[in-house]
């Protein structure tokens, strides 16, 4: 055998992907499998939880081809296992088979649900216990709905008959037979008590989820189960890390210190950075574990984006162009003051108000195709701003902006990111940064490097500096946050 490599799935909302990564930290190779997703119902977003397993292991076999000559499958010793966050599956312990699609975390059918829960008593006791605020884009009103509808009376989850769990839960449950979810993906169901890491009796209770039908939470580097009941496609190795996909991509910037955010540009945006204290945070922010090691809990700040990558598609699906076309046309122009407002299923962070809708404002006769295109570039860096801003309330200065995902490879994006924040940006070099860092923690778990020998690794990146006046920029959020309350107060019509 040869030296050590790590395995790393990542499974996303759109496919699951797979990386080899030597111990120099290096990705050797890598795979991709699409997976899709059905819409039944205006809001309702779902994807087949049996695809989603499958999918894990012919990547896995996809990946080994990729090998370069030099390696073989039997140099691979460990998994880490990153995923999409939120989306709840419910199945039955006994068949393992689900009894409904997988929700995703886009689907929008509790939309009613914090209307429903309008104390608002309950929904601050709510955002106190979780970090969290009442959500539909969260697992507890998901399973909820499950419930309600496989059963209704609550008799076989309250025997332990029927599992819930998310994406990391469902994966480990097909690995290792043992129901099981990491901390950090459990800190997203907003059925945890975020500071005790454990489920809570009065969310269980709000949300009518019996605790019986809840999987284990454990530490994001375990431990995990001896026995393997099913193989990641040829290799039955163990699993060593499990994060969320965000969590994972922060680890993989390796951006633990205060003043160091990381923003993945997806459909939606996850901005994350470490945080001092977990009871003192910006009220638009949500309070996540980033990670648990042990018995060590990293808490981060987090806020959500909607519709970013999405919102890009859209407007160049409309053009009737790609989206590098659109950032290209829309770097060639100014906005002339229209001002686009993703809010197609109400508004995230730092916002949180589901009753938003998507609008332009400033239409003239005079508007073009570049000036749509350029509002619809300035929609995205204007959200990630907020958010980050926010997080500079909470911890001062912003040193470092990490930017990973598929929108990012736009440079022109990227400068006006940096110039709207007045920050530094960091691009990655390698896309695979929610893959990555999981490997990289697999790899600590296996003892194939030392937290300082991680810190040693080589990590290349592509760096933006602001250039323009920041008093410009101020005067655009101006325009963007007018825009924005135009949205919020529209839901009525």
């Amino acid at each position: 055998m040869g030296d050590p490599l790590v395995l790393a799935i990542d499974q996303g909302s759109s496919s699951t992907k797979c990386v080899i990564v030597d111990y120099k930290g290096k990705i050797i190779a890598c795979g991709k499998i699409e997976i899709g997703e059905t819409h039944p119902f205006p809001g309702h977003v779902e994807q087949d939880g049996e695809e989603i397993w499958q999918s894990v292991g012919k990547v896995v076999s996809k990946t080994l081809e990729n090998l370069p000559n030099g390696y073989i499958a039997a140099d691979v010793i460990v998994a880490g296992i990153s995923t999409q966050r939120e989306s709840f599956l419910l199945w039955d312990r006994q068949t393992g088979k689900p009894l409904h699609p997988l929700i995703s975390w886009q689907d929008q059918r509790q939309v009613d649900l914090s209307s429903k829960c309008s104390d608002e008593a309950v929904q601050n006791k709510v955002k106190f216990l979780t970090g969290l605020p009442l959500d539909p884009m969260f697992s507890a009103s998901k399973g909820k709905w499950l419930l309600d509808h496989y059963d209704k009376d609550r008799n076989r989850s309250l025997k332990g008959e029927l599992c819930l769990g998310t994406i990391d839960s469902w994966l480990l449950f097909n690995i290792y037979g043992e129901h099981l979810i990491e901390a950090g993906n459990a800190s997203r169901t907003q059925l945890i008590n975020v500071h005790e890491c454990d489920w809570d009796d009065d969310l269980l209770a709000l949300f009518d989820v019996p605790r019986a039908c809840l999987p284990k939470v454990i530490s994001s580097n375990g431990p995990f189960p001896k026995e393997i009941k099913q193989s990641l496609g040829p290799l039955k190795i163990p699993v060593g890390a499990v994060m969320g996909d965000s969590h994972s991509a922060l680890f993989g910037h390796q951006a633990f210190n205060i003043g160091q955010v990381k923003a993945t540009y997806g459909t939606g945006s996850s901005i994350m950075g470490l945080i001092r204290k977990e009871d003192e945070l910006h009220s638009g922010l949500c309070l996540t574990i980033g990670w648990k090691t042990g018995d060590k809990i990293a808490y981060a700040a987090e806020g959500n984006i909607r519709s970013l990558g999405a919102t890009l598609r859209w407007m160049a699906g409309i053009l009737d162009i790609s989206v590098t076309e659109l950032v290209e046309l829309g770097m060639k122009s100014q906005s002339d003051s229209v001002v686009l407002v993703p809010g197609f299923g109400g508004l995230g962070a730092p916002w949180w108000d589901e009753k938003a809708v998507g609008l332009i404002t400033n239409l003239t006769l005079g508007t073009s195709r570049q000036t749509l295109a350029r509002a619809t570039i300035d929609s995205v860096v204007y959200q990630v701003a907020d958010v980050v801003n926010a997080i500079r309330r909470n911890v001062g200065e912003i040193h470092q902006l990490f930017v990973d995902g598929g929108p990012t490879s736009h440079d022109g994006l990227m400068q006006l990111q940096a110039q709207i924040l007045n920050c530094s940006v960091f691009r990655a070099e390698r896309p695979e940064l929610s893959a990555l860092g999981v490997a990289y923690m697999a790899g600590l778990t296996e003892e194939i490097w030392t937290q300082a020998g991680l810190d040693k690794l080589n990590r290349a990146y592509d760096l933006f500096e602001p250039k323009s006046q920041q008093d410009e920029q101020n005067i655009d959020l101006e325009k963007w946050h007018k825009a924005v309350n135009q949205s919020r107060q529209l839901y009525s019509i």
